[in-house]
């Protein structure tokens, strides 16, 4: 009997979304010969399954271009198959669909040539999906269950040979309170036997008005605006195995200030979650900007003595470069001493521009560090606080001359700083105090940065100010008001960045918190533009209960801001048990793990050994009370980056160095029954300085499972609930009847290759 094999190409769009997808899954369907889908690690998955398979694939290039016109999506996506098989493989696709008419113009074309696909209603394609399963014991493709399907004809693809298949498509795109969902799913091709070596995707994004919020809450994309109503989104990687979807949201309007949320709530009796995207206007470079005050503070320490020395005249000189007409400016340069450009602040313009650039020219390095006296100068130059004021502040050591304490230099900083100045502090090299500038950075409205010793000052310190460059509206407030709330406790709490800030021109504010009450809600931003006092009023609405997880995002980016400012709390005012504990709850519900409780994915430790636990991360949490050093600036870099985290941390992936890398990190893979297939949590090592891949601990969709002996269980089971689950057949009518029972949600715990220990709807079971 001819080789038969099906490539599955999932179009998948849940809930508000539209989704596009031409990755290829290769399942045998003959009645003879079964074959699982492939996994890219050098060694069969080690659980009882049939003889290796003779036929196998990978996908060597994907490239999607979108265009998205207003609310119409037009898609095109290459990729590359290559048959690593030694059998030819009789391939035809087949991709799902969300719901009737979702796609129009649809074309397939593999090698050029156009194959007629056939639609299959919701039904029939659930009992292809199930029948597939069944034959080859291979449960991934329950991930698109719920789904009507696309089947195209027939293709071969010989040994060794490769097919470059094209999908194009145009969608409507779905729409909530203003904010266009675009979702490419990626996911599907994980299932290769080896890494992917290019992903390249390019969404151009059109619109009738002006474009305000592009946000991925996926990946770190390139955004470029070439004008108010055009938008290009890139993201370009190699050497991958994709462990997230894309995700691409979009809002337009007239207006100074655009904003939009987006909610989620999986259990209707615990607070939901939502995510606020705000972003002013695109300006030409020739509109008026709001005029400011900027100190730049460098360190002239002798320990800045060489590169270091010239990388911070550059990072000045890019300051100066940029600054504009109506600005007024200083320089300070600090050793023992402290020495300005000018007594006062400055006006910018060409002569005072010039003036400055000597005055940088001429610095050197040499003496000690009066970290003190430098910021009280600094200071002491700004009498008013009419305009926005941002002071960068730049050393590379500990305070050695002048006042010395960690605490007196915060209490002074603070007494200084009557003009709400933010203070942006960058440490450079592992000899700072870490927890001193992080301090000088929270008490006085800004943030901290660190630049290791291989990095260049000048491209870290450009980069802020590129963001901060032109501030459009500051000091700006968010408030949320539920329509029918009257008069309970506040709707939202929790949000982060929990302080006022400031909104920039080309930035984008990512603002997530926790609400009590769902319903119809109001957003309101105000803030100073200008001279002026405004404030604009944004719909949103706050779900009561979210069936399924294609928002769960949300919850997962609040949870790890929250870590952040835990790990924070601790760092600068000491121990509390009761925050440790809400620390360990976090990394259990929600599979943020730390340095601090990256234990809770050895399988020898108890998820419900609560007091040990927290005696544990208690001990653990010990080591923020080093200040400087390598170990101390790796925790509090870390530390900042949860805090600002604009997605939610992505599922550990494999890069070809992993696929074939050390026998250390594959024995962990093999021990893992295929690693990343999961959603492997990963986390940072800070005393190795490196990120890790917690192999014995998955997040996927609203729940974190841990490996425990062979099983994966679900952190929400209790002892007694694991020790009477209801233990279902795999592949049985009523595995499959799941879905059905508890919701879409359940298919991507199905579609798990390891034997589940699960809580849904309040019962427990096992398969």
């Amino acid at each position: 009997m001819t080789s038969r094999i099906i490539s599955a190409c999932a179009l998948a769009l849940l809930s508000i979304n539209t989704v596009a997808l031409a990755q290829g899954v290769l399942v045998d369907v003959r009645v003879d010969h079964a074959i699982r889908l492939p996994r890219p690690i050098p060694w069969p998955i080690p659980r009882p399954t049939p003889e290796p398979p003779t036929a196998n694939y990978k996908i060597e290039a994907i490239e999607v271009n979108a265009k998205l016109t207003d609310q119409v999506a037009r898609v095109q996506v290459s990729q590359v198959f290559e048959n690593t098989g030694s059998v030819q493989l009789e391939a035809c696709f087949m991709f799902p669909l969300p719901y009737d008419g979702a796609i129009d113009q649809l074309t397939l074309l593999v090698d050029g040539k156009e194959y007629e696909a056939k639609l299959l209603s919701r039904e029939e394609a659930r009992r292809r999906y199930e029948e597939i399963v069944r034959k080859n014991r291979d449960p991934a493709l329950l991930e698109w269950v719920g789904t009507g399907m696309f089947q195209t004809s027939v293709f071969p693809i010989p040994p060794g040979a490769k097919r470059a298949v094209t999908l194009r498509y145009s969608q409507l795109c779905r729409k909530n309170y203003g904010l266009t969902d675009f979702i490419f799913p990626l996911t599907t091709a994980k299932y290769t036997c080896e890494p992917l070596e290019k992903l390249i995707v390019r969404v151009a994004i059109e619109s009738g008005s002006p474009i305000k919020n592009v946000y991925s809450a996926t990946h770190k994309v390139e955004i470029d605006r070439p004008d108010k109503t055009h938008a290009v989104v890139k993201y370009e990687a190699k050497d991958l195995v994709p462990g997230e979807d894309f995700r691409l949201f979009y809002d337009s309007g007239e207006g100074e200030v655009g904003a939009s949320a987006v909610s989620y709530r999986p259990k209707a009796d615990e607070d939901g979650y939502f995510l606020l995207l705000a972003s002013p206007e695109v300006k030409a470079d020739d509109d008026e900007k709001v005029a400011k005050t900027v100190v730049f503070v460098v360190d002239r320490s002798g320990s800045m003595s060489g590169q270091k020395m010239e990388q911070a005249k550059g990072a000045a000189k890019f300051v100066l470069n940029n600054l504009r007409e109506g600005d007024l400016f200083n320089i300070v340069a600090y050793d023992s001493e402290i020495e300005t450009f000018r007594p006062e602040l400055e006006k910018f313009n060409d002569k005072t521009r010039e003036a400055a650039l000597t005055f940088v020219d001429a610095l050197y390095a040499g003496g000690s560090t009066n970290i003190d006296g430098a910021l009280k100068r600094a200071l002491g130059m700004v009498s008013s606080g009419d305009r926005p004021t941002y002071m960068l502040f730049l050393t590379d050591g500990l305070p050695t001359t002048g006042e010395t304490g960690e605490s007196a230099i915060v209490k002074n900083s603070q007494e200084a700083n009557d003009v709400r100045a933010r203070i942006f502090a960058f440490g450079v090299g592992y000899d700072v105090n870490s927890r001193l500038l992080d301090r000088l950075a929270r008490e006085n409205f800004g943030l901290s940065q660190y630049v290791r010793p291989n990095e260049d000052i000048e491209a870290s310190v450009s980069a802020l100010y590129k963001k901060i460059g032109a501030p459009v509206m500051t000091d700006v407030k968010v408030t949320v008001e539920v329509l029918d709330l009257n008069g309970l406790s506040p709707p939202v709490n929790r949000v982060y960045p929990k302080a006022e800030f400031d909104l920039f021109a080309g930035d984008q504010v990512v603002l997530v918190g926790r609400y009590r009450k769902s319903g119809d809600a109001k957003v309101k931003l105000s803030g100073t533009i200008g001279d002026d006092e405004k404030s604009f009023d944004f719909p949103a609405m706050l779900v009561e209960k979210s069936d399924d997880d294609t928002n769960a995002f949300v919850a997962k980016l609040w949870a790890t801001r929250r870590v952040g400012e835990i790990i924070d709390e601790l760092d600068l005012k000491g121990r509390n048990e009761e925050l440790v504990n809400e620390l360990v709850a976090l990394a259990t519900e929600h599979g943020i793990l730390t340095p601090y409780t990256s234990f809770l994915a050895d399988e020898n430790s108890n998820v419900r050994d609560v007091a040990g636990n927290l005696e544990r991360t208690l001990t653990e949490v010990e080591a923020l009370d080093e200040t400087s050093g390598r170990y101390a600036f790796s925790q509090r870099g870390e530390k900042l980056k949860l805090q600002s985290l604009s997605q939610a941390p992505a599922a550990a992936t494999n890069g070809a160095s992993e696929f074939r890398g050390a026998a250390e990190e594959g024995e962990a893979l093999r021990r893992a029954g295929g690693g990343f297939f999961g959603g492997n949590v990963q986390f940072y090592d800070a005393a190795g300085d490196k990120d890790v891949a917690a192999f014995n601990c998955r997040q996927i969709g609203r729940k974190t499972f841990f490996e425990r002996g062979g099983r994966l269980v679900d952190s929400t089971v209790t002892e007694e609930q694991e020790k009477s689950c209801r233990k279902i057949d795999r592949y049985s009518r009523e595995y499959f009847d799941l879905i059905e029972r508890h919701g879409k949600h359940v298919a991507q715990y199905l579609a798990l290759d390891e034997p589940v220990v699960i809580n849904l709807g309040g019962e427990t079971y096992e398969w």
